[in-house]
């Protein structure tokens, strides 16, 4: 039932605290934080709809109703399970989403008007995923299944089977063998489509790819032609290559005869997102032109599905598109995409392919669209996510929610900004800086050098929970930030240059923006410096003991790259050091080599922190083994600490918790504040 009506906060933003007095953020506040999630406007543009995860309380995961024009709020569901996937009927009169209330997540409506939640869905398997037709008539939906199965029964018993089995072994005969964090079995997740059936339980649906021994790309790559007559999805064809190619495709599937057409057989790079238009007449998609590169740029393209006819809209745009959707008009969309620091809102213009940024600061995300009015949630290095509304034209911007407020309102934050200097070849480098929480004029502080993974990736401005920046600045540390060459949001040949130039480029980036954010902030103390990073981030803290020695007080290195030999032989997606490397390392064994971090162990001296998960399939722990065995035999001061129930990130509250901690003393171990050295 929908409870009585509660007004909503203050909508202004929260200025950085500064008092001395104030509290600072710890973990456990961190880990408390309310996180917007599934956040989707009434298609008259009147009400919101949106969950709330009450920090890592279970049972606490909502759904609200916002009123768009009074802020009124009331709490729509309060079941113990919570709700994803939540999609607004077309009449605005209630939501569908997904729920386990039922004992398996299933397909669940709730009017908005008042009432209890119906059950639509009772399959044998739970529901991972749905979309609904324009009419509500038909829905897809994701299912993990045995290929070849053609009832759920099929399924089911597999499963049963393997549960049963009495001997523990696994056994392939391709690629891939594991992924992430997980070793692959011989189920996988497909897409069924189903007719919804009116006042009566749905439970049947057909499988569309049956036969497919491979996964589709998940539910926000697929979309219904408006006609009904059509569903569209992307995923890779089946085939013993999927370790070593980036190529997923588009693929249309006929719902009367279930015929499948690979509408982007022709493009052997990366194909994604496919969407059609409202009014049938078009479909887009995004896609990259370089095969074996998940890096590349996404372009937007469209198809007119009157003329057959394919367009690469905005070419010369050099940002790489994250997402996107059809605006109102159907002649423009609004898409999201990083860019210097950011990330970004954008509208573009489909016939003459003009670009108009719309929102920049922060990272937005999660919009939905009622007229020309944009709903969106956002976050920053001084703020966890929020929703905020914006007109098309980039004006009428407000902040909507403020879930935050009660736990951020004694929490003193670091004020943060961006800045640029002259990095490689004297090309423009972005950074940024953020200040001691109880920052006071006239004192020195110690410096969190963090540096971002990916390669591809970017510490910009954003409120980041595994590595959060302001956790340092509570600390005491002036954190520092470099996106240096090879990050993303700066046009595509800024993110290429890191091919084939892991320890180059970047590290010549660090090491002038070090030099010039500490000459440019007397506050910040250049000699009293830790430096940490995660993944490439780990990577490049080894490379750095050999090529940058006597940089900083401590190294942190999380799942950091050390053997690049080893690495190529036991990572699971073989596309990304194919690409950055230029193939197989038996075939470009020296570039491997030329930038291998356990070439330069000689000059290691600096004293390190080693943190791994058991589970990391990307960076597999072998690597932080190798980093850890050779400190040790050196001499060099050092710690290793595992986490067994983790994979490349932290996930787990209480693991992070300990993270930190970890961390936070060995930095402490090391770097001081100048009046505490």
């Amino acid at each position: 039932m929908i409870s009585k009506y509660l007004k909503i906060a203050v909508l202004t933003a929260i200025p950085l605290a500064t008092s001395v007095s104030a509290e600072i953020l710890t973990v456990e506040k961190l880990n408390s934080l309310n996180q917007v999630h599934n956040v989707k406007v009434s298609p008259d543009g009147s009400q919101l709809v949106y969950g709330i995860k009450k920090g890592q309380e279970k049972g606490t995961n909502h759904l609200w109703l916002q009123d768009v024009k009074s802020g009124a709020v009331s709490q729509l569901t309060s079941n113990k399970a919570s709700e994803s996937s939540v999609v607004w009927a077309k009449d605005g009169k209630g939501v569908y989403f997904l729920s386990g209330r039922s004992g398996k997540s299933q397909v669940w409506f709730m009017p908005t008007t008042g009432g209890e939640a119906v059950q639509l869905t009772d399959f044998p398997l739970s529901v991972e995923g749905f979309k609904l037709s324009s009419d509500e008539a038909k829905v897809a939906l994701a299912f993990t299944v045995l290929p070849g199965c053609k009832t759920f029964k099929c399924s089911v018993d597999a499963f049963a089977a393997q549960a049963a089995k009495k001997h523990n072994t696994r056994a392939y005969d391709q690629l891939m063998v594991r992924h992430w964090d997980v070793w692959l079995d011989q189920f996988n997740s497909h897409l069924f489509v189903a007719d919804l059936q009116k006042g009566k339980l749905t439970t049947d649906a057909v499988d569309l790819m049956a036969d497919w021994n491979t996964d589709f790309a998940g539910m926000s790559q697929v979309s219904f032609n408006p006609n009904g007559k059509s569903v569209a999805f992307s995923a890779k064809v089946p085939g013993v290559d999927h370790a070593w190619t980036t190529n997923w495709d588009i693929f249309e599937v006929n719902l009367d005869s279930k015929e499948i057409t690979n509408l982007t057989v022709d493009n052997k790079a990366w194909d994604a997102m496919p969407v059609y238009s409202a009014d049938g007449r078009y479909l887009a998609y995004k896609a990259m032109k370089t095969p074996v590169y998940e890096s590349d740029k996404f372009s937007l393209q469209v198809k007119d599905l009157r003329t057959k006819e394919v367009k690469d809209v905005a070419p010369l745009w050099d940002r790489s598109i994250s997402s996107f959707q059809f605006g109102s008009d159907n002649r423009s969309v609004i898409a999201i995409a990083q860019d210097v620091g950011q990330q970004s809102i954008f509208e573009i213009d489909l016939q003459f392919g003009d670009v108009t940024p719309i929102y920049n600061q922060g990272y937005a995300g999660n919009v939905s669209i009622a007229g020309d009015a944009l709903y969106f949630t956002r976050h920053n290095l001084g703020n966890p996510s929020d929703i905020f509304t914006i007109n098309k034209d980039g004006y009428g911007f407000k902040q909507l929610t403020h879930v935050n407020k009660a736990n951020l309102a004694d929490i003193a934050l670091g004020d943060f900004e961006q800045f640029k200097f002259k990095g490689w070849n004297n090309e423009d480098v972005h950074g940024y800086i953020v200040k001691p929480a109880n920052f006071k004029e006239g004192e020195k502080y110690p410096i969190a050098f963090l540096v971002h993974g990916g390669p591809q990736g970017s510490f910009g401005n954003m409120f980041h929970y595994r590595w959060n920046a302001q956790l340092w600045a509570a600390q005491g540390y002036g954190v520092v930030m470099v996106d240096f060459h090879g990050s993303t949001g700066y046009g595509q040949a800024f993110t290429d240059s890191i091919s084939h130039d892991w320890g180059g480029k970047p590290l010549e980036d660090l090491q002038k923006g070090m030099d010039y954010v500490t000459e440019k902030n007397a506050w910040l103390d250049r000699d009293n410096a830790c430096a940490l990073g995660a993944s490439y981030g780990g990577y490049m803290m080894n490379w750095i003991m050999g090529n940058w020695s006597d940089g900083f007080k401590c190294i942190v290195n999380h799942a950091g790259l050390f053997d690049m030999k080893s690495f190529y032989n036991v990572t699971e997606e073989l596309w990304f050091p194919e690409h950055d490397f230029g193939g197989p390392y038996w075939e470009k064994e020296e570039e491997y080599s030329k930038f291998d971090p356990s070439r330069f162990v000689d000059n290691w001296k600096m004293p390190m922190l080693v943190i791994q998960g058991e589970l990391d399939y990307r960076v597999p722990y072998g690597q932080s083994l190798g980093a850890f065995t050779t400190l040790q035999r050196k001499g060099i001061d050092s710690r290793l600490v595992m986490f067994p129930d983790e994979d490349h990130h932290i996930r787990n509250p209480d693991n992070l918790k300990e993270w930190y901690r970890e961390i936070f003393v060995w930095m402490e171990k090391y770097i001081k504040p100048a009046n505490e050295k």
